[in-house]
């Protein structure tokens, strides 16, 4: 399965969140810049688990994270490093240092694997939320497809603020040409070493929420609430999750 259904919906959902969610759906499940479709699901399913982890509550309750040591309640199907990354971003994600991440690197980890796990988790939470938001079960993950990961490192890719490297505007070109959109603001940067995962997440944004152009358009309403209305909400949650951006 990669098409993806919500079962008896209470209020109507919009055709392009409906078209987005399967499109998400169906590049989980293929094999990923460097991951293949079955580690791609697991780490989609590892993302669900991660609330449920022990070790995870007990350092989210104490007050440096770092301080506490144990073995994480996992699914099983992952390496532990990529179990340790994907429940300290879930669970955790506003305390996560440099340092820890340098250690990450450290333990055999390349930068650019650490950005498609960062998408998958996104995307998969994104979905989720959504769902729950709405009061619907969370869609069946898919089922992946087989295949090799193609390895691919843009050449555009260069270090810069964030501790991955990104694809600068200006350096986006050749098969990444098409990564920005006219207008849009920085937080575009983000997955941009692996673009697949930035095309697949910010395609969730813009239907979601709102793409590059219409966010800069103030004297349109794009979604059947105001714009002052989206922001009042956006704003919110982001100070509920501690979004400094």
């Amino acid at each position: 399965m990669t098409d993806l259904t919500y079962d008896s919906p209470g209020v109507p959902i919009r055709e392009a969140i409906l078209v987005a969610h399967s499109d998400t759906w169906r590049r989980l499940a293929r094999p990923g810049n460097w991951f293949d479709g079955q580690t791609r699901v697991a780490i989609a399913a590892e993302s669900r688990n991660a609330p449920d982890c022990e070790l995870c509550a007990e350092r989210k309750a104490a007050l440096s994270p770092y301080s506490i040591q144990g073995t994480h309640d996992s699914l099983g199907t992952l390496p532990e490093k990529i179990v340790e990354i994907v429940h300290r971003i879930v669970t955790d994600p506003g305390r996560m240092r440099k340092q820890w991440y340098e250690g990450v690197l450290a333990d055999g980890m390349i930068d650019t694997e650490y950005v498609e796990i960062v998408g998958v988790i996104c995307s998969t939470v994104s979905v989720d939320t959504f769902a729950h938001t709405m009061g619907l079960a969370r869609p069946d993950l898919p089922m992946p497809r087989s295949g090799n990961p193609r390895r691919r490192r843009p050449s555009g890719a260069k270090p810069g603020l964030a501790w991955v490297p990104w694809i600068a505007p200006e350096d986006a070109s050749g098969p990444e040409a098409d990564i920005y959109e006219p207008g849009t603001s920085n937080i575009r940067r983000a997955l941009t070493s692996v673009p697949d995962e930035q095309r697949g997440f910010f395609g969730l944004v813009h239907s979601q929420y709102l793409s590059g152009t219409e966010i800069t358009d103030f004297d349109t309403d794009h979604r059947a609430i105001t714009r002052a209305q989206i922001e009042l909400i956006a704003g919110r949650v982001s100070a509920l999750n501690q979004c400094v951006y």
